[in-house]
């Protein structure tokens, strides 16, 4: 399983140090939250922040746009160096022109869909994506606890994945920790993006590596 700390629960203070101590210890992926105060109640940061830490790791950049019309800004998201970019089913009414956008643009596309929405209204669009995130909290701030239902919608969407687009990676946000990544992992996700499991502390490297350990127990 792919882990994908998130950089939103890191000290920027010390980011530098914060992302050499995950890719140490292993991560896969960095994930990038955008948010705009908008479509989630929360402001991080955009374009030029993810262009400034680019050249601090060769991993995948995994960009999180929860923001309003996303169509608008994902060109420029690509050219500050994100490899992934994944957008709100709920924020656009042309999903799958952005996907094709996305792909055209050669980075992977990826669609997230929040808590309340669900599996089915992916059935149309899901051969177009590279990446289906599936939201266990509401989005918008990190620290949530985990909505214990998504388990099953995380079986949904391996089922559908598995008929419809089997190399489309499932990713799972909010609320994981040890207990609850075993669980997701055990449901058919492929990814799992943790922030505050792993940078609420001195140690983030430390605690990627249990959190690793924790799918093998």
């Amino acid at each position: 399983m792919k882990l994908a700390p998130s950089l939103l629960s890191a000290n920027f203070a010390r980011i530098g140090e914060e992302i050499a101590a995950v890719v140490d210890a292993g991560a896969d992926y960095l994930h990038l939250d955008v948010m705009d105060g908008r479509f989630v109640p929360n402001i991080t940061w955009g374009p030029k922040i993810i262009g400034d830490l680019r050249p601090l790791t060769k991993l995948p950049f995994d960009a999180h746009l929860m923001i309003v019309e996303p169509e608008r800004y994902v060109e420029a998201f690509v050219a500050a160096g994100a490899d992934i970019v994944t957008f709100h089913l709920e924020a656009t009414p042309h999903a799958q022109r952005l996907l094709a956008h996305l792909r055209h643009l050669g980075v992977k596309a990826g669609i997230a869909v929040d808590p309340q929405t669900p599996i089915s209204a992916l059935v149309d669009i899901i051969e177009d994506c590279d990446l289906l995130l599936i939201m266990s909290v509401n989005p918008g701030f990190g620290g949530q606890s985990f909505l214990t239902r998504s388990l099953a919608k995380i079986r949904e969407a391996r089922a559908l994945v598995a008929d419809r687009n089997p190399r489309c990676e499932i990713e799972v946000d909010g609320g994981i920790n040890a207990r609850t990544l075993p669980l997701v992992a055990e449901a058919g996700a492929d990814i799992a993006v943790m922030g505050s499991a792993v940078f609420d502390g001195l140690d983030p490297a430390g605690q990627l590596r249990a959190l690793r350990a924790s799918l093998a127990t």
